[in-house]
């Protein structure tokens, strides 16, 4: 007898639709919230590690401050120190920002 009332025509189908609203609402609001500003941010990234040159002063995503010397594909060549002679190569996605003159001071 319980059986026979949830087979129903119209309950399921209820049911379920009253349940996918609220689920798409979740989802759309997700999206806005978290997914669009990750892309935006990830296309600002790819922006600022392509337009970089040499003699820009970049700061890594593990906290060297440099100079860049010269640019080889996908790695950086940094000059981090007043000697010219010492010089590293990092990853162009290891490079976190580019300094402006302002933050130089």
């Amino acid at each position: 007898m319980i059986l026979a009332t949830f087979f129903q025509a119209g309950a399921p189908a209820s049911g379920f639709s009253s349940f996918l609203i609220p689920l798409g609402l979740m989802f759309a609001i997700m999206y806005f919230m978290v997914i669009m500003p990750q892309q935006r941010q990830r296309k600002k990234v790819q922006e600022m590690l392509s337009a970089i040159k040499a003699g820009d002063r970049v700061i890594t995503s593990g906290g060297i401050y440099g100079t860049i010397n010269g640019l080889d594909g996908d790695s950086v060549i940094l000059k981090i120190a007043t000697d010219p002679q010492v010089k590293i190569r990092v990853a162009r996605s290891a490079i976190a920002q580019v300094e402006t003159p302002e933050d130089a001071k």
